[in-house]
């Protein structure tokens, strides 16, 4: 069984929202930063967004900023990704990522547990 498992991808129009979730075992959870990441068909896998260890201080991407949040609920060991206002080029697989550096990393190479990825597609 994952350490990481992801849920909540789907298919939306633009404009709308999904809620991506992923589930950690606890103590990944309590011990690391957590992240999301996605990858296009024929594209190189690119960070989302991350949270430093204890939610203390979040970091996006430019391209989804003020569109995207990411939010941790502690009694559940599961991050989140809210994501609102998705376009066609949002359409990817997404990935939730920990790594043991508590500020996290805008590098996938940085993390060390990935889930299995949930596919995410926006129609126009």
């Amino acid at each position: 069984q994952g350490q990481l498992v992801e849920s909540g991808g789907g298919l939306v129009q633009a404009g709308g929202s999904l809620r991506l979730s992923c589930a950690a075992s606890g103590r990944i959870y309590s011990t690391s930063a957590m992240a999301w990441f996605r990858q296009a068909p024929g594209k190189e896998r690119e960070f989302v967004a991350a949270s430093a260890w204890g939610g203390g201080s979040v970091y996006y991407a430019n391209s989804v900023k003020g569109r995207f949040t990411i939010s941790r609920d502690n009694a559940k060991n599961t991050v989140y990704l809210q994501m609102n206002s998705l376009k066609p080029e949002d359409t990817a697989v997404y990935y939730c990522a920990a790594t043991t550096d508590p500020y996290g990393s805008r590098s996938y190479e940085g993390y060390d547990y990935w889930g299995q990825g949930t596919q995410v597609t926006v129609s126009s």
